[in-house]
């Protein structure tokens, strides 16, 4: 059916549209279908699933028992969520960073366990390279050092790395050539 207008010039949905107010005809799909299009996509946390599917049910019990099942049939997993959120994300940012949207995510401290040792084993080669990246040479005066540090530091990584960092003391030196090989 779709959407009709409202005297006052809105929208509402009409009986089988199954769209929310304000938005296109999307057909009458049912939540399980919605979930499985968003998971379809990229792989989601269950938190952000229920505020998605919200938007077309006003029954949270509903929405629950379709995340069940999701949950059930392996449809979705907040762990598979963080191991591919943390791949996107560990070129750019540092381990504190990370697991702190993973947390607004709604997956709590022992999920991440794992996930955080993993990634505070390789901190100090994902930070050296975001560094080169965007420095790559040593700070040469206590203002430059505090500029690189507060960029190091907003992208997460943690004070003692951003420290060895740009002390010089992690062994790495900017003016030797890359180790991937010849260009």
């Amino acid at each position: 059916m779709g959407n009709r207008a409202d005297a006052d010039g809105g929208f509402s949905t009409v009986s089988g549209g199954g769209d929310p107010p304000g938005r296109g005809s999307g057909g009458g799909l049912s939540l399980k279908a919605r979930a499985v299009a968003y998971l379809s996509r990229r792989e989601h946390s269950r938190q952000e699933l229920r505020r998605k599917l919200s938007a077309w049910c006003d029954d949270p019990a509903a929405i629950e028992a379709v995340l069940d099942d999701l949950a059930r049939e392996h449809w979705q997993s907040d762990q598979r969520y963080a191991q591919a959120y943390a791949h996107r994300a560990a070129m750019r940012q540092g381990a504190q960073r990370i697991l702190g949207a993973l947390r607004q995510q709604g997956l709590a401290d022992d999920q991440l366990a794992d996930l955080r040792d993993s990634l505070r084993l390789t901190e100090d080669e994902r930070a050296r390279a975001v560094w080169v990246r965007k420095f790559g040479q040593l700070p040469a005066d206590s203002r430059e050092y505090a500029r690189q540090y507060r960029f190091m530091a907003g992208r997460g990584f943690a004070a003692d790395c951003i420290r060895r960092l740009l002390s010089g003391r992690d062994g790495f030196d900017p003016d030797d050539p890359p180790v991937d090989g010849p260009d």
